[in-house]
């Protein structure tokens, strides 16, 4: 069984520091609104972030296997936040906006999918929470 280990360290405020396993670190900070200064992302933001980034990397590499191919691929995640604490995204909707001159619809349809059905484990642990539904956009 693989496992990961992060390592998360209040450096001052509200302002954290958190490694990966690779070394690669990141900021999190909250709003100024509630004490925060705003210096790194959300913490929950970074969960649509990871949502976004582990489905990205699926149809980079699925497209490639494929042999398709885009110039610009832009995923956007919304989410509703639900009101009541624990606060949580009980919705979710992710968006891939592809942009190319001879975009083979069928092919990218298929490698979305792949993703979204088969590969995400972050799209696979939101779903244990939240409603997603997802769009596929062609430019």
């Amino acid at each position: 069984m693989a496992s990961n280990i992060v390592t998360t360290e209040w450096q001052k405020n509200l302002l954290f520091k958190s490694d990966n396993p690779n070394g690669a670190q990141v900021l999190m900070d909250t709003s100024f609104t509630n004490g925060g200064n705003e210096v790194g992302a959300s913490p929950k933001a970074l969960m649509l972030s990871s949502l976004a980034g582990c489905s990205g990397l699926d149809v980079v590499m699925i497209a490639e296997k494929m042999r398709t191919s885009f110039d610009n691929l832009k995923i956007i995640v919304e989410a509703n936040l639900t009101e009541e604490h624990p606060k949580y995204y009980d919705k979710v909707h992710v968006k891939y906006l592809f942009e190319g001159t001879e975009l083979d619809e069928e092919k990218l349809s298929k490698v979305v999918n792949l993703s979204i059905e088969k590969y995400c484990g972050v799209m696979e642990m939101f779903r244990q929470f939240s409603t997603v539904t997802t769009e596929i956009i062609y430019n």
